[in-house]
């Protein structure tokens, strides 16, 4: 089976979560069902970018690798390859991790 393409629209990003520690620093093992979901992902797809009143394309400022902070209830969860993933709009990204 061929791996689907996916190229997310205007300015949305596609990101992948990345899991949460399942230990305490003490060593305690965190159960799934304790275990927030991490507001933490890796960009792997971009669009092209929003557009402005004027219809001028404006380009997004994150790219595919970077790591990035995200809201607690921000986007929508997807499942593609069986691989979850989340799409979300540029402006639901609070940063990206150096």
């Amino acid at each position: 089976m061929a791996k689907t393409k996916f190229r997310p629209l205007h300015d949305r990003v596609v990101v992948k979560r990345i899991d949460a520690e399942t230990k305490t620093k003490g060593g305690i093992i965190i159960p799934d069902s304790a275990k927030e979901k991490p507001q933490e992902g890796e960009v792997v797809g971009v669009g092209p970018g929003g557009r402005d009143e004027a219809g001028k394309l404006i380009p997004i400022d994150i790219k595919v690798g970077d790591k990035v902070l995200f809201g607690k209830w921000s986007g929508t969860e997807i499942k593609l390859d069986g691989q979850e993933l989340l799409i979300m709009k540029e402006s639901d990204i609070m940063g990206v991790l150096n």
